[in-house]
């Protein structure tokens, strides 16, 4: 899919990201500037946000074995047992 730029004050500014990049054009400037973009809007996330999708994703692993024994299994890890 094409990426036509059609605002001169964006093609000027995407020509200034090649040239400080050096990247080979201005596709590759626009690429670059919006993956950096993208990394930049991650790491907003506020931490209340992150915490969840963490908490989701150890709730989809399934639930906890109430028999596993931390201290035995850490022992057993370490030849300690």
């Amino acid at each position: 899919m094409a990426l036509y730029i059609r605002d001169d004050a964006v093609g000027d500014l995407a020509k200034q990201v090649q040239q400080a990049i050096n990247a080979p054009n201005k596709t590759e400037a626009v690429r670059r500037a919006l993956l950096n973009e993208l990394e930049r809007a991650k790491k907003t996330i506020p931490l209340k946000g992150r915490i969840k999708r963490i908490q989701e994703s150890v709730r989809a692993m399934g639930p906890d074995d109430p028999n596993f024994d931390m201290k035995k299994f850490t022992d057993e890890q370490w030849g300690d047992a």
